[in-house]
């Protein structure tokens, strides 16, 4: 099997440099389903590179079975059973890698109640919608009902892979904190038509440039909620969880004009791949990010067992926005009562203003720390990543010191 996924690897990274995606996806897939024709696919008509095709694999969030591209029948004899329940097909999830793995389907602190809290009277969670050259993307925004007369921060919380706006909201609780703190909080929804699993395109050359593909949507919901709501434009902020982290990272190099701080869990830096084959060995091992320094303060979340993002990458996210090496460092340890302990290094100014600020979660997996069980993707066992990341955000704003 590892000898099959390396010499496809480089099948599919030439069909990807070709700009032949569709056939690159399915080289992978009948791989991945043990087919020992699979160096050989078949000859057909192959969209362009600017036309919407499944970037990665067909995944049911609900039920973690991977279908043939281009299949509508998920109990087919061609599904793999990313659960383990019954085998469907000639691979069994346990023989992938890791990273692969992981990234096809739930992780083991995944939850799968998709419930919904009762807002709070006067708090509004509402769908919107946005439209720019790049496309249109739906997005979900909570309105706190402490809201007052003041323009109150902003949020963008970009979800991960299968996950939804309402599924991230869940799970990250963020709205409950917006509520205490009384900010606003935009939740952006990948589409199928975009990517099969509905993932950010992290890897994609044209979704890593400013006021291009996915980042200028992203940057267009932003300015669109500005517009149309009482926003603070100095305390506007960025996160995301692992495809999501990646792209919150790549929202955060491209617009530090528009956000005061950046919050990457479990994700990857910015250019660390530039197509799938690279984005699988970034996630294996590891990849330091393209391009330049960045210089928005910004604090990674990133647990130590992760087998699905390699936590070496939440190092490079951090050298990738450190602003100098002259920054003082302090380190800490500490212990979730009944949980996982973690360590967290905080990186200095001069004026012992902290600009970056890294938790590393021992034990834990690919999964939104402290969050919870409502929502996918989760480990209640770990730091309130959450707190965490909004007490960083609003001690953080635009052009100096909050005041």
């Amino acid at each position: 099997m590892t000898v099959m996924l390396s010499s496809d690897m480089l099948e599919a990274t030439r069909l990807t440099r070709d700009g032949k995606l569709a056939e690159a996806t399915a080289l992978l897939q009948r791989a991945l389903r043990g087919d020992s024709s699979a160096a050989t696919p078949p000859a057909r008509n192959t969209p362009g590179p600017s036309e919407a095709t499944a970037r990665i694999f067909d995944v049911d969030p609900e039920t973690g079975r991977v279908t043939r591209s281009g299949s509508s029948d998920p109990s087919g004899s061609d599904g793999v059973d990313l659960h383990g329940a019954r085998p469907t097909g000639k691979v069994r999830m346990p023989q992938l890698p890791d990273a692969l793995r992981g990234f096809f389907g739930k992780s083991g602190e995944t939850g799968t109640s998709r419930s919904s809290a009762p807002l709070p009277v006067g708090a509004r969670f509402e769908p919107h919608s946005f439209t720019n050259d790049a496309g249109t993307r739906g997005y979900k925004l909570y309105t706190p009902a402490a809201r007052g007369t003041a323009a109150m921060p902003l949020v963008v919380m970009l979800h991960g892979c299968t996950q939804s706006p309402d599924d991230f909201a869940a799970g990250t609780r963020m709205n409950l904190l917006a509520e205490e703190h009384g900010c606003l909080v935009a939740y952006p929804g990948q589409t199928q038509a975009a990517n099969a699993q509905k993932c950010w395109n992290w890897f994609s050359p044209a979704d890593q440039q400013r006021d291009r593909g996915e980042p200028a949507l992203i940057a267009g919901i932003t300015r669109q909620i500005m517009r149309d709501h009482a926003v603070d434009g100095r305390r506007v902020y960025v996160a995301g969880l692992s495809a999501g982290g990646a792209a919150a990272a790549i929202m955060g190099g491209a617009y530090p004009d528009l956000y005061a701080a950046v919050g990457v869990h479990s994700g990857l830096a910015c250019g660390a791949a530039r197509d799938m084959p690279s984005a699988f060995a970034a996630m294996r091992n590891g990849a330091p990010g393209g391009g330049a320094r960045g210089s928005v303060p910004t604090i990674v979340f990133h647990a130590d067992k992760d087998g699905t993002v390699h936590p070496r990458n939440g190092d490079q996210v951090i050298a990738q926005f450190s602003r100098s090496d002259s920054l003082r460092i302090e380190q800490q340890r500490g212990q979730v009562p009944g949980g996982h302990a973690y360590s967290r290094t905080q990186h200095l100014d001069a004026a012992g203003k902290p600009v970056l600020e890294q938790w590393v979660v021992h034990g834990g997996g690919h999964a939104w720390s402290g969050g919870s069980a409502a929502g996918s993707y989760t480990d209640p066992r770990g730091p309130d990543a959450s707190r965490e990341m909004l007490r960083f955000f609003l001690g953080n704003v635009l052009g100096g010191n909050p005041g």
